[in-house]
């Protein structure tokens, strides 16, 4: 990433002192609006190669990031409360309620 950004400015500014030597030094406007904007189309169309590496990179970084991120501890509270989300309840009739018994009318 910092090879990259060196890059990019080592372009800048070889296109700046290019239009100095043009004669662009009259009007510093104008001298770094076009060192910039040739700069820019430069460092897109060389630095090409070295941009999709970094951007692979920073891909794999983040997918490993959030791989991480979803793999549980068995170790953690977080873990129990999923096997008890995925437990069959007990005691369950056809509706899905549990069933309750009240005591004190278990004679009838």
């Amino acid at each position: 990433m910092v090879r990259y950004s060196l890059l990019r400015i080592l372009i800048f500014f070889g296109f700046l002192f290019l239009f100095w030597l043009i004669g662009l030094r009259n009007n510093p406007v104008l001298l770094l609006g076009a060192s910039a904007i040739a700069s820019a189309a430069a460092s897109y169309i060389l630095l090409r190669g070295m941009r999709d590496e970094i951007t692979a990179k920073l891909v794999e970084r983040h997918e490993a990031k959030l791989e991480a991120k979803q793999t549980v501890d068995p170790t953690s509270d977080e873990f129990a409360e999923d096997l008890e989300d995925e437990r069959p309840l007990r005691d369950a009739d056809t509706t899905g309620a549990a069933a309750t018994e009240d005591p004190h009318n278990a004679d009838r």
